[in-house]
């Protein structure tokens, strides 16, 4: 678990600035892509796919 949320933030923390100096290339989307995995094994992950699903379904509705 410790890993697994430090590897998280260390792979978020490189992303952000990633996206903030505009750099992000083929090496960018492996860090997101290996972000997402370790997002995903943390205890976040049910909270981020309620949320998404709640957003799909609302903009379901308004189409």
């Amino acid at each position: 678990m410790i890993v697994s949320l430090s590897s998280v933030l260390l792979l978020g923390a490189v992303l952000g600035l990633m996206l903030r100096n505009r750099t992000l290339g083929t090496g960018g989307a492996t860090i997101a892509a290996l972000f997402g995995f370790c997002l995903a094994s943390t205890g976040a992950a049910p909270a981020i796919n309620d949320a998404l699903q709640s957003l799909a379904d609302s903009l379901s509705q308004i189409g």
